[in-house]
């Protein structure tokens, strides 16, 4: 219990530095885009703007899934974690779409950046810059221990606004060497970047919210888990399934069937437990049969019939 504590606490402290850290770049990205008519540093502190949301909603429903089990969601909140970070994605690849358009028409109609002001311009995306690689650098080192996809979510948005400054940077290197078209074309290149991001972010997450299946290397590591145990004989209706961020494992087991009651209530425990040192797996259901009479075998020949 104390642990999950504080990897909760450490979670809503995270959560607050990347909600401060987008505050920062908005506040002085846009300020210095909307006053000199740089569409590129518009777009990068548009993109912060999602990214403030998106953190918002992680700190506020991200630290829902460290909630006890109760009456009402017996499984945990676990499916909360995953919800959050599909938002993030969701908003991303939106506003990314929204970013494109208006890069696409400011490039028809004519850049109208100041083309003397190139040195305030860079000032704000080198702040951007920095501020995002620290928020970035102190996420992944928290997550290491608390292993949260939401605040995985978060430290790719924060590389993310990493890529999108230096794509910004582009555009306003080309009008300090007198060419301010590269503005619109730099926001149409942090547009892009911005909508792939949202997408990645968003569909490893459905498979965490429909219950999809891990990959087939992580299933034949469970697999293998069981059937390295020295009283196992076999294993057959293997599931495995993702119920928010943790695998949950459904197997029947066979085992010798003149071990009494005990000692296969033992070999069921230990089973379970080693399963479970597999990392993500979080419930483990084992059904024991007895090995040799090939019951399951008989029903699967009949389905097939």
């Amino acid at each position: 219990m104390e642990d999950k504590n504080d990897d909760r606490d450490a979670f809503v402290r995270v959560s607050w530095v990347n909600v401060l850290g987008n505050v920062g770049k908005v506040v002085v990205e846009g300020a210095i885009g909307l006053a000199f008519g740089s569409l590129a540093l518009v777009a990068d502190a548009a993109h912060s703007v999602a990214d403030l949301v998106a953190s918002i909603i992680v700190l506020v429903w991200g630290r829902a899934s460290y909630d006890e089990a109760d009456a009402t969601h017996p499984h945990g909140h676990g499916r909360m974690e995953p919800l959050s970070a599909l938002f993030v994605g969701g908003v991303i690849a939106f506003l990314g779409v929204g970013l494109l358009y208006e890069s696409v028409r400011e490039a028809l109609r004519g850049p109208g950046v100041d083309t003397d002001a190139w040195r305030i311009l860079l000032l704000g995306l080198v702040f951007a810059f920095v501020s995002m690689l620290a928020v970035y650098l102190y996420t992944v080192r928290v997550n290491r221990r608390v292993g949260s996809t939401a605040l995985r979510a978060l430290a790719k948005d924060c590389l993310n606004d990493i890529y999108t400054s230096s794509a910004a940077a582009v555009g306003v290197i080309g009008v300090a060497l007198g060419q301010p078209a590269f503005d619109p074309i730099a926001g149409g290149l942090v547009s892009v970047i911005v909508v792939y991001q949202g997408v990645e972010i968003g569909r490893e997450n459905i498979d965490y919210l429909v219950g999809g299946a891990p990959s087939g290397e992580k299933q034949d590591e469970i697999r293998e888990k069981a059937l390295a145990h020295p009283e196992v004989r076999g294993v057959h209706d293997f599931k495995a399934f993702y119920d928010g961020t943790d695998i949950e494992v459904e197997m029947h087991v066979e085992v010798d069937g003149d071990q009494t009651l005990r000692e296969a209530h033992d070999v069921e425990s230990d089973v379970v437990r080693r399963v479970r040192e597999v990392e993500g797996v979080g419930d483990v259901h084992v059904h024991l049969d007895p090995s040799g009479i090939g019951e399951w075998k008989e029903n699967e020949d009949a389905e097939r019939g």
